[in-house]
């Protein structure tokens, strides 16, 4: 029990940072819905938990028609309606994955703060290195007593305070090179603890994936959300990086955001993920709120998900992501 009362106390304080660093760059906390329709998924509606309060999922009434609900993975596309009214918006709540199997970095259901903001890629990356930043930040500054509660030591101090204000930045396309990949692989979390250990074991940043709309002459493993703006200067790439934390991998999923209705129609009704929609039973109707707040006042804006349950892992130095939380949902406790 004395360990996951450090943990507790220890996710307590890195929410706490969290919340306190957007509050103060004047960010507006909303509460999307966590039952939904397919909007609320991330690129893969695979692994949406389907849900009704009776056998056949009709909970809505509407025999003719069934109606799917599901839990949800983001509140992302909630959020861009409000961007271009309150110009920075943020959300907290959880985050629910039927991802199959259970590893030691994967939880059913674990804990995002997603941010969304009129701005560019770069007001992006800055303002996702100034919340790791601020979270690392007030951990070294507390009273070496509040750090034991925490359950750190001397050591993870020191890897918190050598923490820079900047980010090293990586593309997709340098990054494959460097770890001999091939183009359009995905790079797995052995691949990303190899990058990392390449920049002293630092949070790094891997830019520009591949655009899934692009024809690259070739089946591509990298698999990214359908509304990720392109880059005008690199055709076939996406504004969009992950963080990548040393011992927990990928912890932040960021890109600048397409705010054109007809380019994110197409994009949407092309990709991989729409496809895998309409095998579900969905269709156009599961995103139709979000096409038409799109074409009220659609601003240029990008956002991020930040992965707290991985961000924890890093911080605690834990070799599993369920004993970085203190309450761990995965399959070995629901089978």
């Amino acid at each position: 029990m004395k360990n996951k009362l450090s943990i507790a106390l220890l996710e307590s304080q890195v929410f706490k940072s969290g919340r306190s660093y957007l509050e103060k760059e004047g960010f507006t906390e909303l509460f999307p819905p966590r039952v939904v329709r397919a909007s609320g998924a991330c690129e893969n509606v695979n692994t949406l938990f389907e849900v009704s309060s009776n056998k056949n999922f009709n909970w809505f009434g509407v025999p003719e028609k069934k109606h799917q609900a599901y839990l949800a993975q983001t509140g992302q596309l909630y959020l861009e309606a409000f961007v271009p009214y309150l110009e920075k918006v943020f959300c907290s709540g959880p985050s629910f994955r039927a991802e199959e199997g259970c590893d030691n970095r994967h939880l059913t259901e674990f804990q995002m703060m997603e941010i969304e903001f009129a701005g560019d890629f770069n007001n992006l990356l800055r303002y996702i290195e100034g919340f790791i930043g601020n979270i690392s930040k007030d951990i070294v500054n507390l009273p070496a007593a509040e750090q034991k509660k925490l359950g750190l030591n001397s050591e993870s101090i020191a890897r918190f305070a050598k923490v820079k204000s900047v980010f090293p930045k990586i593309t997709y396309t340098e990054a494959i090179k460097k770890l001999g990949l091939n183009w359009g692989d995905d790079i797995n979390s052995k691949k990303e603890a190899e990058l990392v250990a390449m920049y002293d074991n630092h949070p790094i940043f891997i830019t520009r994936y591949p655009d899934p709309m692009w024809d690259h002459g070739k089946e591509i493993e990298v698999e990214k959300f359908f509304n990720m703006l392109p880059d005008k200067q690199t055709p076939g790439l996406v504004l969009s990086a992950d963080l990548i934390l040393p011992i927990a991998g990928e912890a932040v999923g960021s890109a600048a955001r397409v705010n054109d209705p007809e380019t994110l129609v197409y994009r949407l009704t092309n990709s991989k993920m729409y496809k895998r929609l309409l095998g579900m039973g969905g269709n156009i109707d599961d995103f139709a709120w979000y096409i038409e707040r799109s074409k009220e006042n659609m601003i240029p804006h990008a956002g991020c998900g930040f992965g707290m349950s991985r961000i924890l892992k890093w911080i605690s130095g834990a070799d599993d992501i369920k004993q970085a939380v203190t309450f761990a949902s995965n399959q070995h406790q629901i089978i």
